[in-house]
Order: structure tokens, then sequence, then C-alpha cells
């Protein structure tokens, strides 16, 4: 019996050498920015501009221009708090765990999934300090000084404290090796500007690369750092939304108390972070014309990803439901049925069709490998994640033990221009960085251009 490996597909295509490379991906930082670019970048500021006057009308007045209530504490503003950090997930993940994994395939797409977690955090913070309302003096909220209105210090068994160093450690780490990476490129973009006479932009792009020589001393360290960091932020990936869910998981109310919120959260947080990149790639790849180096079979892989965890996070559903009926708890109990046939039952249904049913079209390769299919499921996942959140927060608190305090929240222009505020804050930043920053990590594309790149005939 005579059995023949199959070939791998080449991870960059159309026979590229190292100059092509470095061609290519310069390209669109050194030349001007496009009409299409110009045009996007007009619409996220848009955005911007109404969700910051939604932010600053609520600094003025007060959460009250929210649509909370008594009974419905929490809703849109933590809801897409915990939404963005989930955003943010997949770069980690695909920097780390597959540097430490060897994964090749992650080189041409780490560059752009550590942006969008930077971008994602960053969003996702706006929520914490929108919520206490007044944020001029939350200085004195947060921080344990003696203030005008007596001692108040932060309660240290909190978890919304926990919150804050579990992602500030995680936007600090991702923070800086994003950069690090970043710093060879810049490096070959100074040098070619000084090659095209560009003094300006070489001593930009020189000081960025912090004078970044090549040397093989240099390499070592870098390649040293890289794995250092790589160890760093392997847990922050299993921590940090293992973390958020304790906001929910460490409390009493029924749909809420349940141990399998840790690893129910990060999947689903990797769940929704692959179908960003997905979504953010799928446009910069046709923008930059970078189909090269992000490949079909780059997208085929990270569909795969989708499956997996879209998967785990069906039987995490399961399993909630299960444990409601296994507990015998009435109020446990009740609760999951309300998510499925109460007022909020058409959040639920969306939530079931677009995280546990679109994902399995990916099993079916003429779809994991269409661009068109692929973009569209990537914006069905990510509904569907906001809508877990919307159903895990508000039809767990609209209906509580007593029926007379039962409510229904109804979303204001502020909750919603706020939401909106960070939609214009991440792709305006993501734009930014894709015109001035090379979108693709030339290094490490550089460093399998022979072993994986087609031949030229």
């Amino acid at each position: 019996m005579q059995v023949t490996s199959s070939i791998r597909e080449p991870l960059i295509t159309g026979g590229k050498t190292i100059r092509d490379v470095s061609e290519d991906i310069s390209r669109q930082v050194e030349g001007k920015p496009t009409k299409l670019w110009w045009g996007a970048m007009m619409i996220s500021l848009t955005l911007l501009a109404f969700g910051f006057y939604c932010l600053c009308t609520l600094l003025w007045e007060g959460v009250g221009v929210w649509g909370l209530n008594k009974t419905v504490g929490w809703a849109w503003d933590i809801t897409n708090f915990v939404w963005w950090v989930g955003i943010g997930h997949a770069g980690t993940l695909i920097s780390a765990i597959l540097l430490l994994f060897r994964q090749k395939w992650r080189m041409s797409i780490n560059r752009a999934a550590e942006a969008m977690t930077i971008f994602a955090v960053i969003c996702a913070a706006t929520f914490p300090f929108a919520h206490m309302g007044r944020l001029w003096l939350g200085f004195y909220w947060v921080f344990p000084l003696p203030n005008t209105w007596g001692s108040l210090w932060a309660n240290f068994n909190s978890p919304l404290l926990w919150d804050v160093f579990a992602i500030s450690t995680y936007f600090s780490v991702s923070l800086v090796f994003w950069y690090m990476g970043l710093i060879p490129d810049f490096a070959v973009i100074r040098d070619r500007a000084v090659r095209q006479g560009h003094k300006l932009r070489a001593n930009i792009y020189n000081a960025l690369s912090f004078g970044w020589d090549g040397a093989a001393r240099t390499w070592s360290r870098y390649e040293s750092v890289a794995l250092i960091l790589a160890g760093l932020s392997t847990p922050l990936v299993l921590s940090v939304h293992t973390i958020v869910s304790m906001d929910f998981a460490t409390s009493v109310v029924p749909g809420w108390h349940a141990t399998i919120f840790p690893p129910y959260f990060v999947a689903g947080a990797i769940f929704s972070g692959f179908a960003m990149v997905l979504t953010l790639l799928i446009i910069t790849r046709k923008v930059f014309k970078l189909e090269d180096y992000i490949t079909i079979y780059h997208i085929e892989l990270m569909n795969i990803v989708i499956i997996i965890t879209g998967s785990i996070v069906g039987i995490a559903y399961i399993t909630e439901f299960f444990i409601a009926w296994y507990g015998q708890v009435p109020a446990e109990q009740y609760a999951f049925f309300n998510r499925m046939q109460g007022p909020y039952w058409w959040a639920y249904w969306s939530m079931m069709t677009c995280n546990v049913i679109s994902p399995q079209l990916f099993w079916f390769k003429k779809i994991r490998t269409n661009i068109v299919a692929t973009f569209i499921l990537s914006i069905i996942v990510n509904i569907g994640m906001w809508f877990e959140r919307f159903v895990i927060i508000v039809t767990s608190i609209h209906r509580d033990y007593v029926p007379s305090s039962w409510s229904m929240f109804h979303p204001t222009m502020y909750d919603m221009g706020e939401y909106v505020f960070t939609f214009g804050l991440f792709f305006s930043a993501f734009l930014l960085f894709a015109k001035f920053f090379p979108v693709i990590n030339m290094a490490e594309v550089k460093s399998i251009i022979k072993s994986s790149s087609e031949k030229k005939h």
C-alpha cells in the first residue's frame, strides 16, 4: 500500500520575491490616500462626530439619558463593553498562541489582527468611563484617595475592578507586542524613503524604528522578546474574558450564576474576534491588492476556527439549559424559559440563528472558500454575538423575583449614539493604521517566502 501526502497550498501566491514583498506592502504607505480611503474616512468621522455629540450630552446630563430603569440598570453599555472586549481576542490569539505553535499561516494576518485588538480594547474602555456619568469626578470614585465626600475606597472584591486590572494588562502587553513587530518594517520604509529622497518620511520612520540596524544580534534579541511576549500574552487570552465573565458568574442573578461562563465567554470571544478579522481583511486585501498574501487558504483556515469556536458556543447554550433543568431551581428555569418565549424572544432566536446555525455552513468547502459568503457570514456572526451579550444581560434582569418590578428596556438615541461613537473611533483608527503602517508583517512574510511561495516558471 502506498500513501502519498497531499501538497499543502502555498501561503504566498504569485511567485513573489523578497523585493516584491517590500514593494507591494510599502506601496500603500508611500502613496497618497485614494478616493476610496477618503470616502471611508469621511463616513467614519461622521459616525464619530454624531457619537461624540451623544457622549458629550451623556456626560452633561448624566446616565439618565440612557434607557435604563430601576430594574434594568445594565443594558447597552455593558453589552457593548463585553462585545468590544471579545472582538479584541483574535489578535492576541493569532499573535501569541499561533506563534508558539509555529503556525506560519498567521504571518500574513497577525499585523491587522493585533491592530484590531488595540482599537477594540480602546473602544471597550469608553463604556466604563461613560457609565461613571460624571467623568471628571472619576478620580475620586475610582482611586482609593481620601476626598471631600469621605473616604471612598475601591472595592477589590468587586469583579468590576478585576476588569480594570485584566484589561489594562491585556492592552499593555498587546500594544508592546504589536509595536515591536512593526519596528523592522518601519526600518524598511525608512530605508526606502532615504533612497527615494524623502527626508521627512525617512526621519519619521527612523524615529518609529528606534534606529533599527538589522544586525544579527538585533534580530536575535527581537526574536527572544517576541517569544517572551507571546508567553505572557497566551494566558491573557484565556484570563481576560474569563474575568469579564465573572462580572456575571459571581452574582446570584438567575441566568448569570453559572460556572460554565468562563470557558463559554472565552470561546465566544475568539469566535467573534475571528469573524471581525475576516470582515476587515477581506476588504483590506481587495482595496490594497494583497490577494497574493492574504489568500483563500488563509480565509479557509480562519473559517475552520470559526466552525470550532461556534460549535463550542452552541454546546454552551445547550449546557446552560441542561443545568437549569437539572438544578430544579424555579427562578433559573423561568429565566431560560423567558429568554425563549418572553418579550425578548426575537433577540434570543436571532442569537441562536446567527451563532449556532450560520457557522455550520462553513462545513461546506465551497462556502468557506467563497469570499462573498465568508464576508456576509462574518458580519452575521458578530451580529449574533452582540445579541448573545444583550440576551444574557437584559433578559436576565428585566424580570426579577418581584413581578411588580418587571419592566422593559428601550434604548434611546444616546444608547445607540455611544455605540456609533465606538464604531467611528474603531474604523477611523483602523483606516489610519492601514494607510500609514504596513498592514502585513513584511519581516515575517519574507522569512517564509522561499518555502511557501509559488515558483515562477
